[in-house]
């Protein structure tokens, strides 16, 4: 497929992507910025964000959804009903709640959320406010390119469904390993997905994320599974 036919993505750092889109809309997925250790100083500041997409309620994932919304006012702000419930009442804009299984039209593509294996919280102040449940998404554009960003999660066999339904061509997974699937359980997410090609993400980030895409590459070698691995340091584009 010609490149200019799917977003280019930017591995922010951790699990947080940029997808810039071929008519120049940016999308970003689980914004964590300003305090991400992995985000490089160059990609800390935006000219545009178009749409943005949160997997969860985790400070690692959305800790700068308020601020970025508020400054760059994005058409739509996707997450669950609980998500955006909270972040309305911070003042957010163009919120649109979702739950598991439903899709949506994003910037003309759709965007449907997917279950996770995962925990979901917003630590507001000393407070802890249920955030709905752990979810990823699945994301198909106007011509059929499909891409799959799992969030935070644990290996489950209804990656199947995901693939079978979605047949998504690339897999954003989380292998870090103690708070996610590590590298033998991502090689096998690969397999269950059926993708032919995966960005690791969640790892390197803190010293408990000690899954590699190294690792994750011998795992897939083992399995047998043709998924080509592209390792992403952060700030770099695919």
């Amino acid at each position: 497929m010609n490149a200019q036919a799917r977003p280019t993505f930017t591995f922010i750092g951790h699990a947080t992507v940029r997808c810039d889109l071929p008519g120049g809309e940016v999308v970003l997925i689980d914004p964590w910025i300003a305090q991400n250790p992995s985000c490089p100083d160059a990609l800390k500041e935006f000219d545009r964000i178009d749409a943005m997409l949160i997997t969860h309620g985790h400070f690692d994932h959305m800790a700068d959804a308020v601020e970025l919304a508020k400054r760059h006012k994005p058409k739509i702000v996707v997450a669950t009903f609980e998500i955006c419930g909270w972040l309305e009442s911070k003042g957010v804009e163009n919120c649109s709640g979702m739950n598991l299984g439903g899709t949506q039209d994003v910037l003309g593509m759709r965007v449907t959320q997917v279950q996770a294996f995962h925990t979901s919280s917003i630590l507001d102040g000393d407070q802890v406010i249920y955030a709905g449940v752990a979810t990823g998404f699945v994301v198909r554009m106007e011509n059929g390119y499909t891409f799959y960003h799992a969030g935070d999660t644990t290996l489950f066999s209804d990656m199947q469904l995901i693939g079978e339904l979605y047949r998504p061509t690339l897999a954003f997974l989380p292998i870090g390993d103690h708070f996610t699937m590590d590298p033998h359980q991502g090689a096998r997410a690969c397999k269950f997905l059926g993708v032919t090609e995966v960005i690791p993400i969640h790892w390197g980030t803190f010293p408990l994320l000690t899954g590699t895409p190294a690792q994750l590459e011998q795992e897939i070698a083992n399995l047998g599974v043709s998924c080509k691995v592209i390792t992403l340091q952060p700030g770099e584009k695919y």
